[in-house]
């Protein structure tokens, strides 16, 4: 068998511009009200949705934890009225129907959470961003990355669903809770923020991801 070549991490990568602004003041404008790292920013990307009993749990999840959230929904066809939810969460929480900045939303001041999917493009941004997550995986090699995120960066919390594969309103509000506002959270924020700084150096003009440090580290290698 032949030897494994060597391999050179680089990153993290990220995309370095800004989204249009197209729709999405409303959204914006609502997190310049908030305070910092107040806010559970809530997306499940753009392919994947939950079905109408999760997303009722989820709803209900977050209107108990009594956290300030931003949730992002992408589907219009999706509705969300278990007993007007929108109407009782109305100044702490915002829900959104379209396409959302997901960078100026990630990288905004107010942001101190994110219940993610796991799709890595969100991983790597959370940790470039310095904000803990809460993960939440639905398919494919998000299960994988949500460990990461837990038990390998401990950046993060992971979900637990029920004997029927849901995850309930009451483990959902615990978990928001933890994350935004208790000793555990902390440490997480900590420990996330000291990747982040991680991360910057990596990519930084002397890091270990520049074009000179991988050429170095491939020639000392042959």
């Amino acid at each position: 068998m032949g030897r494994c070549p060597p391999v050179y991490p680089i990153g993290p990568l990220i995309r370095t511009g800004f989204e249009s602004e197209s729709d999405s003041s409303v959204c914006l404008k609502w997190l310049d009200d908030q305070p910092l790292q107040s806010v559970l920013y809530v997306a499940f990307g753009s392919y994947w949705t939950l079905s109408p009993e999760q997303l009722t749990e989820l709803a209900m999840g977050l209107e108990m934890s009594e956290q300030r959230f931003l949730w992002v929904v992408r589907r219009p066809e999706i509705e969300i009225n278990p007993n007007r939810f929108m109407e009782r969460t109305k100044g702490r929480g915002l829900v959104v129907w379209s396409w959302a900045p997901q960078l100026r939303i990630r990288s905004h001041g107010s942001i101190g959470g994110f219940l993610t999917h796991c799709g890595w493009s969100s991983i790597l941004e959370s940790v470039a961003f310095g904000v803990p997550m809460i993960a939440w995986p639905l398919i494919f090699d998000q299960k994988m990355n949500a460990v990461f995120v837990g038990d390998g960066l401990k950046a993060g919390i992971r979900v637990e669903k029920n004997e029927n594969g849901i995850v309930e309103r009451g483990h959902i509000s615990l978990l928001v809770k933890k994350l935004m506002g208790s000793e555990e959270g902390k440490r997480i924020r900590e420990r996330i923020m000291d990747i982040k700084i991680a991360a910057q150096k990596a990519v930084s003009k002397e890091g270990s991801s520049t074009l000179a440090q991988v050429v170095k580290s491939w020639s000392s290698e042959n």
